[in-house]
């Protein structure tokens, strides 16, 4: 009995399995038509990719490199209170500089002198080498664009502007970190003390303030790119031999950045070379008609068309081109590689059932074959990466909406395009034509003197014998004769369960020490003069935190005394938190309050707080609270706190929940504000997006296989296939020193959509095999598609393994993940998934797997 050729039979039929039906139907529809007219099919994605891929004529305008801005969350906290900050405490770089009170980091050099051999940077030799080197920055333009404050360039370092030409202090005679009111912490590093009195350290900060408030801002900018290309060879011009010298300098992290894309844009050509190298070798016939390198070869252009169409039409929308998308070609060329063999696989299978069959009813019955597998795992990708775009980080938002859109493309060109190539490959081996000059071969008598090579080469036959269709790939045979009865062996199951369950154990144990945010030093090539840098801030100056402003946010009655204890109350709470020293605390209104009990100041009453506060505190009304325009309130003011022994990401991240916490408690309302919490906001979001991404995502990768596969058991199985891989992957990038930051959490996106792929193709073959056992229908499933799942994993480790080479973060990341995305799914889709099958039996069959079988056999 033949199956109804009409959609809505089918429905009518077999009501469980409507989708797949109408499916495979329009599929028919699609492969008839290629079939008979193959070439628009090949000529439309070409003129179409050309067309869009002129969109990469406004790369440089889409390109959005904004570490700050692709980065960090787009509604964090901080962004907010730094607005609040900007709008009432204005900065004056030209009179009044204050750099803890700077809204940003500012505009800046910084240098670090490092004591060679163990010694003191305040030994002779080395002080009066930081003198030099403090001399050749400080010329005559730095001196005209300088931040100011009491009439002359704000100081690159506390101690070396009290001390002048008096050279360096004795060891004893300063105390640490606070010395006559001036507070050292940050200027000194790696010091020893005896109590309070500085013995010796091991560096010093020499940090260089430009304006950037005026119309020297671009000329500051120029100056600094001036510094980062001369200091290297000024200091070595110096002679330094008793402190090494690292730099840094405002614009170092962006600039640093952006030249990654420049480092991996070689690979491309290294990765391509790989992937149509393992194309060819696994599509490669010992035929000169049968040989697949066309393929093969058309295969990965499929894949590259994708990218280009993709990526043109991106760009012609005006989506900003972020450098993580630069991971997104390796990644596609691996998927459309793997597509092109699943293709293949099932071509073959076609080819062997219906040898004499048209090419009409053999790509037909490819397409209902292969097309909806392909189409399962397509559709997963793609609903993967647009739910990756609800995040709050601009950077996966681009790479998500790059890499889902090329998707699209990659699975309509490998439905189109490689389809009409399958077509015409088959017409040439039809036609008996050389598969390089497609020169029809000769087998005619005067070709008997010719030697064997020459006959295997240009007849495809070594015995002069026109080339026959070959058998099963020996592959396919290994995976049935030898892997497929191994895995099913009872007791191999009884050890797999076991591996399964230590891999497991080891997972989760690895999500429990995952550590979370990118550390900024991640975004900057491994060579980059930046890493140094950092490696001795970390080292030497780790101890003193960042100076945090606590702002009151609101017009409150400073001269009422409740008010004013309530403040001291939440001030005393913030300063309470482990990370904060309260001994080096400063607050305008514990020292107004001081003044008031030595002198006849009443500050209970409101004209007299007001009008004594202006004329005690001189010209700090705009850095310490901005009075009204009515000279009638204060509508908001700030007192600072620091914080102590921030050291690592944990540390930043506990520091931001408590602070915020403590003023979130306060009867006042406060805000507490720091430029580097624009960076830790990061740790807000980063897990809850993780989290919410792959549980929607997983959800819709359990109803598109509810809908797609015919078997509710085998979208179980699917579902628990992602959510093993997913913890599988969290886990084991903890153990390869990989944080959850917005890089990784792209790829534990990725990871919904490729764990779904190898279980999905492995099920759906397990459940509509015909074998009466499951241990049959396991290894008939491995049989058909072991090797293309196989391939498929191979090609696409191959498409990113060149980054592991790359020298930088991000992209040895990304390989990092993938590898481990890729590991697992195949392990889960050509090891466990098969094994679990089984221990379910006929439970895991489909209803319709048997009345398929008989009409299958009768065709």
């Amino acid at each position: 009995m033949a199956e109804p050729r009409d959609p809505a039979e089918r429905c009518s039929c077999r009501n469980t399995n409507c989708v797949e039906h109408l499916l495979r139907w329009l599929f028919e529809g699609l492969a008839s038509g290629v079939a008979a007219c193959p070439w628009p099919f090949v000529l439309v994605p070409l003129l179409l990719s050309g067309g869009l891929g002129a969109g990469f004529v406004f790369l440089p305008q889409r390109q959005a490199n904004d570490i700050e801005g692709q980065f960090t969350p787009s509604w964090g906290p901080a962004k907010a209170e730094r607005d609040f900050v900007r709008r009432h405490f204005p900065t004056n770089d030209s009179e009044r500089f204050s750099a803890p009170r700077l809204p940003t980091e500012g505009a800046y050099a910084a240098l670090i002198a490092v004591a060679t051999s163990g010694t003191s940077v305040l030994d002779a030799a080395a002080w009066a080498e930081v003198l030099r080197l403090n001399a050749t920055v400080h010329d005559a333009e730095y001196e005209r664009l300088c931040a100011r404050t009491a009439g002359g360039c704000a100081s690159p370092n506390e101690l070396l502007s009290s001390r002048g030409d008096a050279g360096p202090p004795a060891p004893g005679s300063l105390r640490f970190p606070v010395n006559d009111g001036v507070f050292l912490g940050a200027a000194l590093g790696g010091v020893e003390t005896d109590g309070e009195r500085l013995l010796r350290a091991r560096a010093l900060k020499l940090v260089y303030y430009l304006r950037e408030d005026g119309p020297e801002a671009q000329d500051s900018r120029r100056w600094l790119e001036s510094f980062l290309q001369n200091i290297s060879s000024k200091v070595a011009e110096l002679h330094l031999g008793s402190i090494q010298v690292t730099y840094f300098t405002s614009l170092s992290r962006q600039q640093e950045f952006e030249g990654n894309t420049k480092s991996v844009i070689p690979l491309f050509s290294v990765t391509y070379f790989l992937t149509i190298s393992f194309s060819i070798i696994s599509c490669l016939r010992l035929s000169c008609i049968r040989n697949n390198i066309w393929l093969a070869s058309c295969g990965v252009l499929s894949s590259g068309l994708a990218v280009l169409s993709s990526f043109g039409l991106m760009l012609f929308c005006g989506v900003p081109f972020v450098v993580t998308v630069a991971n997104a070609p390796f990644l596609i060329l691996g998927v459309g590689v793997d597509d092109m063999f699943i293709m293949i696989a099932s071509w073959e299978q076609s080819s062997k059932k219906k040898q004499n069959s048209s090419v009409k009813s053999l790509l037909v019955e490819t397409y209902a074959e292969a097309a909806l597998s392909v189409t399962i795992t397509t559709l997963t990708d793609v609903l993967a990466f647009f739910i990756g775009t609800w995040t709050a980080f601009p950077s996966v938002r681009s790479f998500c909406l790059y890499t889902g859109t090329a998707f699209v493309f990659c699975y309509v060109y490998t439905m189109t395009f490689f389809g009409a190539v399958l077509v015409l490959n088959h017409k040439r081996e039809q036609g008996n034509r050389h598969w390089l000059t497609c020169m029809p071969v000769d087998v005619g008598q005067g070709q008997a003197e010719n030697s064997c090579l020459y006959n295997a080469c240009c007849i495809g036959s070594c015995s002069r014998q026109p080339s026959q269709p070959e058998g099963e790939h020996p592959m396919s045979v290994f995976f049935k004769k030898h892997y497929g009865p191994f895995v099913t062996n009872k007791w191999i199951k009884v050890l797999l369960v076991l591996l399964y369950g230590a891999y497991l154990g080891g997972s989760i144990y690895g999500c429990t020490q995952v550590r979370e945010g990118i550390d900024l030093r991640n975004l900057a090539n491994d060579a980059s003069y930046v890493i140094p840098y950092y490696d001795d801030d970390d080292k030497y100056f780790s101890t003193y935190g960042p100076r945090v402003m606590v702002v009151v946010t609101e017009s409150v009655d400073y001269w009422n005394e409740s008010v004013r204890l309530g403040i001291e109350s939440c001030v005393q709470n913030l300063e309470n938190v482990s990370y904060v020293d309260k001994k080096y605390s400063e607050s305008w209104l514990r020292i107004y309050t001081d003044l008031a009990k030595r002198y006849p100041i009443n500050i209970n009453s409101k004209t007299d707080f007001l009008n004594k506060l202006t004329i005690l505190f001189g010209a700090r009304p705009s850095s310490e609270w901005d009075i009204s325009k009515t000279q009638d309130a204060i509508e908001a003011s700030r007192f600072f706190i620091q914080t102590v022994n921030v050291t690592s990401a944990v540390d930043e991240k506990n520091l931001l929940n408590q602070l915020r916490e403590a003023a979130k408690q306060c009867s006042i309302p406060l805000k507490v504000y720091h430029p580097a919490f624009i960076y830790y906001d990061q740790y807000l979001v980063i897990v809850q997006n993780t989290v919410q991404n792959v549980v929607v995502a997983a959800g819709a990768m359990l109803v598109v296989s509810l809908l797609l596969i015919p078997n509710p058991l085998c979208c179980l199985w699917v579902t628990f296939a992602i959510a093993s891989v997913i913890v599988g992957v969290a886990g084991f990038m903890t153990f390869w020193n990989v944080n959850l930051d917005s890089i990784s959490m792209i790829n534990l996106v990725i990871c919904i959509g490729f764990s779904v792929d190898f279980s999905a193709h492995i099920s759906y073959a397990f459940v509509t095999s015909g074998e009466s056992s499951a241990n049959k229908r396991a290894i008939e499933a491995l049989s058909l598609l072991g090797y293309p799942v196989l391939q498929g994993a191979v090609s696409t480790i191959l498409g990113v393994v060149v980054l592991a080479a790359a020298n930088t973060y991000i992209f040895r990341t990304f390989f990092k993940i993938m590898f481990l995305v890729i590991f697992f799914g195949a392990l889960h889709g050509l090891v466990f998934i098969p094994v679990f099958l089984t221990f379910f039996g006929n439970f895991g069959r489909s209803p319709n797997t048997k009345s398929k079988k008989l009409e299958l056999e009768k065709l």
